[in-house]
């Protein structure tokens, strides 16, 4: 396993920020109707993912702290996972990009637990 430095070596923030772009270009094909809620809604949470978990990191010499952040992290991935059941439903996307994206967050839900039940092994 390489070193991690910093909080863009971790696998799990990598894979999340590269979500939180594909949920990006696929929202802006949105109905603009949608602009104020499911839009904002979708971006906002899946940004929060790559957001919370690089503060996780900061906070790592304070494991409480640090599992707080990362049950942060997998609250925002699971509400993206039902804005994409959202998306889907209405019609804003297929069933091939709901499964390809919604899949990468359950990886990131993975990563995410993975840390949190083994804090030891990431905390300082």
């Amino acid at each position: 396993m390489a070193k991690i430095g910093t909080h863009k070596d971790l696998r799990g923030y990598q894979l999340s920020f590269e979500a939180g772009m594909d949920i990006f270009r696929i929202s802006k094909l949105f109905p603009k109707e949608e602009r104020y809620s499911l839009t904002d809604q979708i971006r906002r949470s899946s940004r929060s993912v790559s957001g919370n978990l690089a503060e996780a990191w900061r906070k790592r010499k304070y494991p409480k702290s640090f599992v707080s952040k990362l049950v942060d992290c997998e609250g925002e991935a699971g509400e993206t996972q039902v804005w994409l059941d959202y998306a889907l439903a209405c019609g804003y996307i297929d069933n091939e990009k709901h499964k390809i994206i919604f899949d990468k967050y359950d990886s990131i839900l993975g990563m995410l637990v993975n840390m949190r039940i083994n804090p030891s092994k990431w905390t300082l």
